[in-house]
């Protein structure tokens, strides 16, 4: 397998205070990286630096070989290559569903509106949300509204997936058919890097775990050696505040 993904040495700082700190990290072509850690550790903001939504104070962030840099001319191409799920939806209220699913393929990409729309209606009906194409963001739940924020995403054939906390503003009985989605995903290859809290989930969707905390990477492994295995006492800590499920 070839890296689609290479983080060297990155840091971030907002005033005094050092969010990332000399961050690196490669990821492969079909590999689900999970990342956790405490609130405030970096994770979310780790992913905003990913898409250039935040510009890095120091260090590297490539895609295919290609430097992601705010300032660079190419970095409205490159970002077509990287889909982000914000835990906010951040759905256009006066769009309809189907609208909010085409409108960045046919303006960004200048997509043929008929195939656009077909590709649209056949991942709603997936993860079956067919019947709202017409519906407004305030008529779904947030289940529905994040659901069509993936296919948002996915909407633009991206290289890499970033999911930010998707679930953290759900109710519990809507978390579930969120996930599922996110577990289909994965089973069909699709290269994401997820900061999540449900550790449960983690388990079972990550090829490789992630803890940071202050803003570093403190460990790194698959998935059993990560929870059954942790070699520093900061994240058996961390495991510890948590209860999950083990499979």
């Amino acid at each position: 397998m070839s890296k689609v993904l290479e983080i060297k040495e990155i840091t971030k700082n907002y005033e005094d205070i050092n969010v990332l700190d000399g961050v690196s990290l490669s990821v492969e072509y079909g590999e689900v990286v999970v990342i956790v850690g405490p609130s405030g550790c970096g994770k979310s903001t780790l992913l905003r630096c990913l898409n250039a939504l935040e510009k890095i104070d120091d260090g590297e962030i490539l895609l295919d070989g290609e430097l992601i840099n705010p300032g660079n001319n190419n970095l409205s191409r490159v970002r077509q290559k990287i889909g982000m799920v914000f835990q906010s939806y951040e759905l256009f209220p006066h769009k309809t569903v189907l609208q909010n699913l085409t409108l960045a393929p046919l303006h960004v990409k200048k997509a043929d509106k008929r195939e656009t729309e077909k590709e649209a209606l056949m991942l709603l009906e997936r993860v079956g949300l067919l019947s709202k194409k017409d519906s407004y963001p305030r008529q779904l739940s947030g289940g529905q509204k994040q659901r069509v924020a993936i296919i948002r995403a996915l909407m633009m054939h991206p290289e890499v997936l970033l999911l930010d906390e998707i679930t953290a503003a759900l109710d519990p009985e809507m978390v579930r058919e969120v996930l599922d989605v996110v577990l289909s995903l994965a089973k069909e290859g699709r290269t994401m890097l997820i900061v999540t809290h449900e550790l449960s989930f983690a388990r079972a969707v990550a090829d490789r775990m992630i803890f940071i905390d202050g803003g570093r990477i403190v460990e790194e492994a698959p998935p059993s050696d990560f929870f059954e295995k942790p070699k520093s006492d900061r994240l058996r800590k961390f495991l510890d505040s948590f209860s999950y499920e083990k499979e």
